[in-house]
């Protein structure tokens, strides 16, 4: 476990702080610290009312809900979105409706999942060859039968 420093804003003051919902929950709840219609196909940056400080050598990702998702088209953009351990500003969630009808997110709503994770660096090496595999240079859907 990892101690991932927060502060409320304003606007998220009367809110939950993101949490687990269960003991096994990968994620944690997050809540929205505004209230907005969602049109069909539209997407918004909606606002936490927090910013965190991730340790360096972490990040959180952020992740759809399912039931949002299943049930009313709900996802999030650029899924697993990133927070990186140096941002310091309001965590906001890029929510998208990909569903027929209006969603109305209200403030104080579970909207997304946040889940830490560490970070591995790699350092890219150019070369003039690549060693052979059994897929090769085989594309979207060439290992399906």
């Amino acid at each position: 476990m990892i101690d991932i420093q927060l502060k409320r804003l304003p606007h998220g003051e009367d809110l939950p702080l993101p949490s687990y919902a269960t003991e096994h929950a990968a994620g944690l709840d997050v809540v929205a610290a505004e209230t907005l219609t969602l049109a069909p196909g539209a997407r918004h940056a909606v606002a936490t009312g927090f910013a965190v400080a991730i340790p360096e050598g972490y990040e959180v990702q952020v992740r759809p809900r399912s039931g949002l998702a299943l049930k009313h088209g709900i996802t999030c953009l650029n899924t697993p979105g990133t927070i990186d351990s140096d941002y310091r500003g309001e965590v906001k969630v890029i929510l998208a409706n990909l569903g027929s009808d209006p969603f109305e997110v209200v403030k104080g709503e579970r909207i997304a999942q946040l889940v830490p994770a560490p970070v591995l660096k790699a350092r890219f090496a150019e070369v003039a060859d690549l060693g052979e595999t059994g897929r090769g240079s085989g594309g979207f859907g060439s290992t399906g039968r």
